[in-house]
């Protein structure tokens, strides 16, 4: 792939600019630069804000996400993936879906506390919890703060299945409790790889672990009998749809036991953030790309349709779909993710009596 450069590219960002967040009223702009003495600046470094929710576990019942029990320990990231869906529920929390997304960290303390209360709940039967259904519970600031780490510990100590999604390699820190949860069926480990360019990962995911830190991840997983999936996600039509056999070979050779992917959608705010970072990540690419994505989404880069929205549908994405296939009935043939056991829960915590 050819380096094109752009000299307005903010490099060490995913998003270029912040969008207006459609729930406030009023939003800063700079309309007669000639009328100031400098210009106007902006708090670039990456700030955390504390939030005490009432529940931790959310649930989704949208008909392709149906009954998918969910935790997020912080909103907002890091990593500032260019194409990230998260960045839409920033605008909730009063701020925007661009640069705001991945330098204003909402971190959730008490979610440890609050999933022990929800483990206790009476008539509580376990079901397995995704870690994390929105930004990744493994981005930078968990290294000091260990909330993720905690909440595993939960997960051991109440035997509940957990499924994990990342593509940071501070997972490895917590190698003993996932062994633990792995030797009673109680864990799966989905490691995200959207390229194996590092040029353009560094564009798309500009403070993410590089792909072959992430293959090492997988392979250390699989060493330790931790049931790993590769998801090559999101595919992007003209950027990453070439590598998908070769993200899922890489994957298995390490021990990947399945994959999964998604074609990109560009919902809200993230259509305009993602039109403004390719016109100045890739400007000779750009509308290409773009009309390749609205081929896939029935002609718009917005989608929601259930069914359709991660999918896509069409020429290109179905040729996305057979090579998907394919490069899993080459490489991951036979393997397959084992089922959780949901007959070990302990309710309290406490330890299993026998009556005999």
């Amino acid at each position: 792939m050819a380096h094109e450069e752009n000299s307005e590219f903010f490099k060490g960002r995913g998003a270029q600019v912040n969008t207006h967040n459609k729930f406030l009223k009023n939003k800063y702009v700079l309309e007669h630069i000639e009328g100031l003495d400098e210009p106007l600046l902006e708090n670039t470094a990456t700030q955390l804000f504390e939030e005490n929710p009432k529940k931790i576990v959310s649930e989704s019942n949208s008909p392709d996400l149906s009954h998918m029990y969910s935790i997020n320990p912080y909103q907002g990231c890091e990593h500032g993936c260019i194409y990230c869906y998260a960045r839409n529920t920033h605008e909730y929390y009063g701020f925007s879906a661009g640069l705001d997304f991945e330098r204003k960290i909402i971190v959730k303390r008490n979610a440890p506390e609050l999933l022990e209360e929800y483990f206790n709940k009476k008539n509580y039967k376990p079901v397995c919890i995704l870690l994390s259904g929105n930004t990744d519970c493994y981005q930078p600031i968990e290294r000091r703060l260990k909330i993720t780490r905690s909440l595993l510990q939960l997960f051991l100590k109440y035997r509940n299945p957990v499924s994990i999604i990342t593509k940071n390699n501070v997972i490895l820190r917590d190698l003993d409790i996932l062994t633990e949860l792995a030797a009673m069926s109680l864990v799966h480990v989905n490691i995200s790889i959207t390229s194996l360019n590092e040029q353009l990962r560094q564009k798309l995911e500009p403070r993410t672990v590089t792909a072959t830190g992430r293959l090492a991840v997988i392979q250390k997983l699989a060493e330790n009998n931790i049931p790993v999936r590769v998801m090559a996600a999101p595919i992007i039509p003209g950027l990453n749809s070439n590598e998908v056999p070769a993200i899922i070979k890489a994957a298995a050779d390490r021990g990947a036991l399945s994959a999964g992917f998604t074609i990109v959608r560009l919902n809200g705010s993230i259509a305009e953030i993602f039109t403004d970072w390719i016109q100045k990540a890739f400007p000779d690419r750009a509308e290409k790309v773009l009309n390749m994505i609205k081929s896939c989404h029935d002609g718009k880069l917005n989608d929601s349709d259930f069914g359709r929205r991660m999918s896509g549908e069409g020429k290109i994405a179905e040729s996305i779909h057979q090579m998907f296939k394919m490069a899993c009935t080459r490489f991951l043939a036979e393997r397959e993710m084992p089922p959780f056991n949901y007959d070990l829960f302990v309710p309290k915590g406490g330890k299993q009596i026998s009556l005999f």
